[in-house]
């Protein structure tokens, strides 16, 4: 097994309470989601709460976006936890994090994601380095996140 963990920041001139608003409701992550422009046929199912603890999302998509679902575990002013899981084009569970720390100027936000890679994508993993594959679209993310936030 190989395990990996994907953890990007950014300074955002915004108060924690916005930043966490934009993550703690999935129907906020069509403003600013990295994935977003992945599929514009992307089905979309949200259940259980509106927002924070109990809140789910679903997608299905072309291949690329795939399928999976989040789940929000874990929901306090300073942390949002996600449940992550995959089902296509791989299967994975993935825990998220997304933490909102006060700075001077407004706040910095970090999203971080871990995992193991087993079977295949261990295979895969030897070849490709998840944090290159995947930093791109956490550092995409966090631009689009800052831009919603600054704008608001």
């Amino acid at each position: 097994m190989a395990g990996y963990t994907i953890t990007r920041s950014i300074d955002v001139d915004a108060e924690p309470s916005t930043l966490h608003a934009l993550v703690d409701d999935f129907h906020e992550w069509t403003k600013w989601s990295p994935w977003e422009d992945v599929d514009p046929a992307l089905q979309r199912t949200y259940s259980g709460a509106e927002r924070g603890v109990g809140a789910h999302y679903a997608w299905s998509g072309n291949r690329r976006a795939g399928q999976g679902s989040m789940e929000i575990v874990g929901s306090t002013p300073e942390q949002i936890a996600v449940k992550l899981v995959f089902e296509k084009p791989w299967k994975a569970e993935n825990p998220v994090e997304f933490s909102f720390a006060p700075t001077g100027a407004g706040t910095r936000v970090t999203w971080t994601m871990s995992g193991e890679n087993t079977g295949m994508a261990a295979v895969f993993a030897k070849v490709f380095n998840m944090d290159k594959m995947l930093g791109k679209d956490f550092d995409k993310g966090l631009a689009r996140l800052k831009a919603v936030a600054e704008e608001g």
